[in-house]
């Protein structure tokens, strides 16, 4: 019983563990062919639309905005934004509400690795891969990743995608208005659409582009 139960918790760990970390190494050279998230959507009887492109061939301006609307301190933080959580914990004890406190990074390893929900293993995962994320990967890559395999809408994944069904462009082409509508709508794209913006996501695109523009040397890791 005990050698069973050794031989179980070993191939956890090479589940949870030592898969994940090989598939990093994998994906700083390789597009990512699909996510849990993917297939989940496709159990669910959902399409799939997304076409993988390199970093240089993804508007700086999305970069830029996702930053500005989601992770601030993407460039200079390692994984972590301990302000921001710090932030969270005050708002929820002086507020009640408990909001989203995740960095870009956080975010790129649970739809690399995990499936959604709140639950605390998941959340336990999450706060396992994110380092790992941070050691193998430069910050480029990690962005890229993140804009690749995103959901901006339903079956509608990656910034490629996205561009084409909303705005009849590639994501490259991409403008700072359309950046930042489509960044408005990540944090619930099946409920906001980029291309008939409700009043909130113009509201909050205005926003993250004025953020753009007070940021600055903090989007040191974005290049053209």
């Amino acid at each position: 019983m005990t050698a069973l139960l050794t031989r179980l918790l070993g191939w956890l760990a090479v589940l949870l563990i030592l898969l994940p970390l090989l598939l990093t190494l994998l994906y700083r050279y390789v597009p990512v062919p699909l996510t849990p998230l993917m297939v989940i959507r496709l159990f669910e009887g959902e399409s799939l639309h997304k076409d993988w492109q390199p970093g240089p061939r993804i508007s700086a301006q999305l970069k830029m905005a996702v930053i500005a609307a989601e992770d601030n301190k993407f460039c200079r933080h390692r994984g972590f934004d301990w302000q921001a959580f710090a932030d969270v914990l005050d708002e929820f004890r002086s507020e009640g509400r408990l909001r989203g406190g995740s960095t870009i990074t956080m975010q790129t390893a649970k739809n690399l690795y995990l499936w959604p929900g709140r639950s605390y293993t998941r959340k336990a995962l999450e706060a396992l891969y994110t380092p790992m994320l941070e050691l193998i990967l430069p910050k480029e890559r990690i962005l890229t990743l993140y804009l690749n395999i995103a959901e901006f809408g339903p079956g509608i994944y990656g910034a490629e995608a996205a561009a084409q069904a909303y705005f009849n462009t590639s994501a490259a082409g991409l403008n700072r208005q359309q950046a930042s509508l489509l960044a408005a709508v990540l944090p619930n794209p099946r409920q906001y659409n980029a291309a008939r913006p409700s009043a909130y996501v113009e509201r909050r695109a205005g926003l993250i582009r004025q953020r753009i523009n007070q940021l600055g040397p903090w989007l040191g890791c974005i290049h053209p």
